[in-house]
């Protein structure tokens, strides 16, 4: 079929033609939105789950629907290189930009001298412009350039929630891969998320990270274990088909039920394996109608390309012998595997291997569900590194 029409889209945080099984996470954000409008506040959302479950996808549709309201958004990820100063910084910018005017309230007048401060707090070469002179504005603000970051970040958000609240909408702030934040940074966001959530702010929080960031947030501030959890898996059972059928036919193709079947059977159901896989099957399928055998040659192209992309990418990362860690993790599976089994497994003590450990969490290719235990981060990776050749 016509690989222009193709509506399949496998891709870090892309979103797909249907979004089907996330229901109830975008319901509880819409309602959210709703209550922030009203001078109610919730507690900050966190998505949190293995990579290829789709949390990026989900998180930039909370920022979408949020944006559609008119709310001030700015969305982050961590682990760039930058610090949440900059990030933050430079992720409002544009909002700010789209608002400012020499007719704006004296809360957004003041928001905005806040941010220009707050961009001189890491940037003192490098300025920002709104086309008016705010220098001649009444009004007091400013003040986010004292190098405490809680202090800034707090007089920053503050600002801005008081001018997203004369503008009659609210703030929010959306971090992708929030375990990577140092843990200062990540104590600030907690701090000022709970003094909003106490003062009712309309601003509002969503986190979206590997499965390991309720604990970090728990580490990071002991009232954080009272957020809005949610463990984003596989989609449901009774929705999955969807996530094919509903592109196909707004592409006047369709699926035949055992095609269907196999693609989800193979897929584990994790959204970005079902992208692939259903782009790979239309691409070799004549059409209008996908059979079973389009699906088994789309499922093998599909695989070849995730060996050398998506699981290939993160093997290569690996140094050699943290790819003899990675190996003996795959004994168990994906199910995860016990510190003292992977020593054993190469023959090493477990304090030896606490370094290697550690490399590899920090760079997102495994996790510690519980203590003692490590598990892969994708899943896959297990049967991924079965089929590499040994050196």
């Amino acid at each position: 079929m016509d690989p222009v029409r193709n509506p399949y889209s496998p891709g870090a945080g892309r979103k797909p033609a249907a979004l089907v099984g996330r229901d109830d996470a975008l319901r509880a954000w819409a309602t959210a939105l709703r209550r922030a409008e009203r001078g109610r506040s919730d507690q900050p959302f966190v998505l949190y789950g293995l990579r290829g479950v789709g949390k990026t996808v989900l998180l930039s549709e909370f920022r979408r629907n949020a944006s559609k309201r008119k709310w001030i958004v700015a969305q982050i990820e961590a682990g760039s290189g930058k610090t949440l100063r900059e990030l933050l910084g430079e992720a409002l910018y544009e909002p700010l930009a789209d608002l400012a005017r020499p007719s704006a309230g004296k809360r957004l007048l003041k928001a905005l001298r806040t941010a220009l401060s707050f961009k001189a707090s890491y940037d003192m070469i490098g300025t920002w412009s709104f086309g008016f002179d705010l220098s001649a504005s009444d009004g007091d603000g400013g003040g986010a350039d004292t190098g405490i970051l809680d202090t800034d970040v707090r007089r920053l958000l503050r600002d801005l929630a008081d001018a997203a609240e004369e503008e009659q909408v609210g703030m929010a702030v959306f971090v992708d891969e929030a375990q990577d934040l140092d843990v200062t940074e990540l104590t600030t966001l907690c701090t000022i998320a709970h003094a909003a959530a106490q003062d009712e702010w309309p601003l509002l929080f969503a986190f979206a990270g590997l499965p390991s960031l309720p604990r970090i947030l728990a580490e990071a501030k002991s009232y954080a274990e009272r957020f809005q959890y949610s463990k984003i898996q596989q989609i449901d059972e009774t929705v999955v088909a969807e996530a094919l059928t509903i592109p196909a036919v707004q592409e006047d193709a369709q699926w035949a039920d055992d095609a269907v079947a196999l693609v989800v059977a193979r897929s584990g159901r994790y959204p970005y394996f079902l992208q692939q896989y259903g782009q790979e099957t239309w691409n070799v399928a004549a059409g209008p109608v996908i059979t079973k055998h389009d699906a088994e040659l789309g499922i093998a192209q599909g695989n070849h390309q995730l060996d050398t992309g998506f699981f290939r990418a993160r093997w290569d990362r690996a140094t050699p012998a943290e790819q003899q860690y990675l190996r003996a993790m795959a004994v168990d599976g994906d199910a995860g595997s016990s510190s003292g089994e992977i020593a054993s497994r190469l023959i090493r003590k477990p304090k030896s291997l606490g370094p290697t450990r550690a490399a590899l969490i920090n760079k997102g290719l495994v996790f510690a569900p519980e203590h003692g235990m490590v598990a892969f981060t994708v899943p896959g990776m297990a049967a991924f590194i079965a089929r590499q050749i040994h050196p």
